[in-house]
């Protein structure tokens, strides 16, 4: 049996992670481009975006894991007998990928006789968190590495994330989006609606006020999950915003027909510093069971 390692981007709380035999190496988070934090092993989500939420002149900054903390996860797996299953946030989003990737190389000579493959999971927050999920089940379901990484990428190739902001301010600060911009979409109390594409952020559209925003992503993606077959998983995410998140769990449930029974989830630091509290995201993908079978038959 494999082992399994993913960066803090997945959105796994640490309890989650300890149940699921699934090793995080956090993101590092600084309030004062000094003191870096490690997230969720020095500071929790709640507790940094209450900080941000609470204080407007902070600027928070997110720096990514280096390949010595990979290094120093990856190496007690190998030193007992075991592959690597290592999934990160998009490669266009973060440079984790790459310290993944690296980490890896440097321990290759070591170790020759073990694998570990590096996934790019093209994605974030809740997103990387479903495929990872399926990673889980697929090693507890006894399949080989090389089967799981296969059918990883076709998960990963089938997982879509939506998210709204409750502000533009963070995206201004992060140079996302102009200052102009960001003055304008509050006078109008506008709300975005944007979605990864092969890893990158693009935006949908916009919608004025909160409620309405909310609503019509409940009914978008609601008309496409109710197309969608049995192996189907959703899940969704928010920052300081259960109540929202979970009112639009049980309307987006009930408008889908389909069963959501993946938590709740604790948007990380990873992307929302760059979205800010009253984020909420949402994400939906193919489970492997949908493509465990042709592949079986193509063996």
């Amino acid at each position: 049996m494999f082992s399994i390692i993913s960066d803090g981007g997945c959105d796994f709380s640490a309890e989650e992670a300890q149940q699921m035999s699934v090793d995080i190496v956090p993101f590092y988070l600084s309030f004062d481009q000094e003191t870096y934090m490690k997230e969720d092993v020095d500071i929790s989500k709640e507790d940094y975006f209450k900080r941000m939420q609470e204080d407007k002149d902070l600027f928070p900054k997110t720096s990514q894991p280096s390949p010595q903390d990979y290094v120093d996860v990856y190496r007690p797996h190998l030193e007992a007998g075991k592959d690597l299953i290592s999934l990160t946030i998009s490669s266009k989003l973060s440079g984790t990928h790459n310290s993944a990737t690296l980490a890896a190389e440097m321990l290759a000579e070591e170790f020759p006789d073990r694998k570990v493959a590096v996934i790019d999971s093209l994605n974030s927050a809740v997103g990387q968190g479903l495929i990872l999920r399926e990673i889980v089940r697929m090693r507890d379901e006894g399949f080989s590495i090389d089967e799981t990484v296969s059918l990883a990428g076709k998960v990963r190739e089938t997982t879509k994330i939506y998210f709204t902001l409750d502000t533009l301010e963070y995206l201004r600060r992060g140079g996302r989006v102009g200052p102009t911009t960001a003055l304008v979409g509050g006078i109008l109390g506008l709300r975005p609606v944007l979605h990864l594409v092969d890893g990158s952020i693009e935006q949908l559209e916009s919608v004025r006020g909160r409620k309405k925003v909310l609503a019509q992503m409940e009914a978008g993606i609601g008309s496409i999950l109710a197309e969608e077959d049995e192996f189907t998983n959703i899940a969704v995410g928010h920052i300081l915003c259960e109540d929202d998140a979970r009112g639009f769990s049980e309307n987006l449930a009930s408008g889908s027909g389909k069963e959501i029974t993946t938590p709740l989830t604790a948007v990380g630091a990873a992307v929302g510093t760059h979205t800010g509290p009253g984020a909420l995201a949402v994400a939906y993908c193919k489970t492997y069971e949908a493509f465990a079978g042709a592949q079986a038959k193509a063996a």
